[in-house]
């Protein structure tokens, strides 16, 4: 079996690159070849016997989206002259000209664009017209693949409803969410010292900070109405208007902006609340890896993966309503008696969802579109792919 995986990382730390390196890791381990069509791949693939990495260089080109558009045509030139020696090509989303078997949708552009924080409603200037420009083009480009692929799958059912509501056949679609690893974010203890957090209560929140859509301005309004916690945000900073929020709010000495971190279990292992009410998620992994953690998890209802959760979080009416989110958070940081139930609630969803588990519903959805060409999936490869050096370099395009 020779299946090649193709998406702009295959490493920890990055939730659609965690994805496929638990994926890549699950076809290895059943002696398939794979070939790893990507910017950056972990280590611990490179390390195997039958894993390919073709490299597609893309950091020096200006913009996200020129970045995207090289990707695409690097690898599609690589798939189309490599075709006949692959059995099934996974891509995710738009990072490829070349049709896929089976698309990975881990994000919903036309889905965010109609949300009315989309940063063009925000901003009307020229950084707003970028992110305009660029949900436009993901909108049509990643309706051009899903449409090309024998099945999309998608990381929640709310990303299901955003693909059927562009037009993708129901029946195409398959739900498989992430994954969390439940052995690396779990219940503990942490010396927050070591850390470099304060003592005390605290609320923990991460994600990207340049835009609004995980709302971090609400849970800074938030704040204003908590009295004796911290606030500790894990994103990167530079050139973010939040720092200057919370100092307007009145709430920067219980704000801690942490940075980009490494250690998010045992930050996670160190809070005593997550907060996430994002305004648009496909499927937030963090949420899995809080649960997992055994953290209480305050979400709102536009965060796709709270129905992986059940009891495990409280789901929030109305996210833009800091007063609701004060009143939550200030009730479960004073009720252990609720806050235990949701801990135990959480960790218990977390350990049905595990990356090995994931990892099988992939390589199934893979076996069941090679049944559909009467071709085998456990048969092993006959010879050595053409392909087969350690370390490639796309082709320009």
């Amino acid at each position: 079996m020779r299946i090649a995986l193709v998406t702009h990382k295959l490493t920890r730390g990055d939730g659609q690159g965690r994805v496929n390196l638990e994926i890549a890791r699950a076809a290895l381990a059943r002696g398939w070849h794979v070939a790893l069509l990507a910017s950056e791949v972990a280590p611990e693939l490179l390390a195997h016997a039958n894993a390919s990495w073709i490299r597609i260089a893309v950091h020096h080109w200006p913009t996200e989206l020129v970045r995207n558009q090289v990707f695409a045509l690097k690898a599609a030139r690589w798939v189309l002259r490599h075709r006949s020696e692959l059995d099934l090509v996974n891509a995710n989303g738009f990072v490829c000209w070349a049709a896929a078997d089976v698309n990975s949708s881990h994000f919903v552009h036309a889905a965010w664009i109609r949300s009315p924080f989309h940063t063009w409603r925000l901003r009307r200037d020229l950084y707003g017209a970028y992110q305009l420009l660029y949900s436009l083009a993901g909108t049509w480009l990643e309706k051009w693949s899903y449409r090309r692929a024998r099945f999309v799958i998608a990381v929640s059912a709310r990303v299901k409803n955003e693909l059927i509501e562009t037009g993708i056949d129901a029946e195409r679609i398959r739900v498989i969410p992430n994954g969390v690893d439940a052995n690396e974010f779990k219940p503990g203890t942490q010396s927050r010292a070591t850390l470099g957090v304060p003592e005390g209560r605290l609320v923990l929140f991460a994600g990207e900070l340049k835009t609004p859509r995980k709302n971090l301005d609400t849970v800074l309004r938030a704040m204003a109405h908590v009295e004796d916690a911290t606030l500790l945000v894990v994103g990167q900073h530079s050139g973010s208007p939040y720092p200057r929020m919370a100092a307007e709010l009145g709430v920067a000495e219980r704000t801690r902006f942490l940075g980009f971190r490494k250690d998010m279990a045992a930050l996670m292992q160190a809070a005593d609340l997550f907060v996430f009410p994002s305004r648009y998620e496909p499927c937030g992994l963090v949420l899995l890896e809080a649960a997992a953690s055994g953290l209480p998890i305050v979400a709102s209802s536009a965060a796709g993966g709270t129905e992986l959760l059940g009891e495990g979080c409280v789901v929030l009416g109305d996210p833009e309503n800091p007063v609701e989110l004060a009143t939550t958070i200030n009730r479960l940081l004073g009720s252990e008696l609720e806050s235990r139930r949701l801990r135990v609630a959480a960790r218990r969803a977390a350990g049905a969802n595990s990356w090995q588990a994931m990892a099988q519903r992939y390589l199934e959805t893979y076996a069941e579109v090679l049944s559909e060409r009467g071709r085998p999936s456990s048969a092993p490869p006959s010879e050595e792919p053409a392909y087969r050096e350690r370390v490639q370099t796309a082709p320009r395009p």
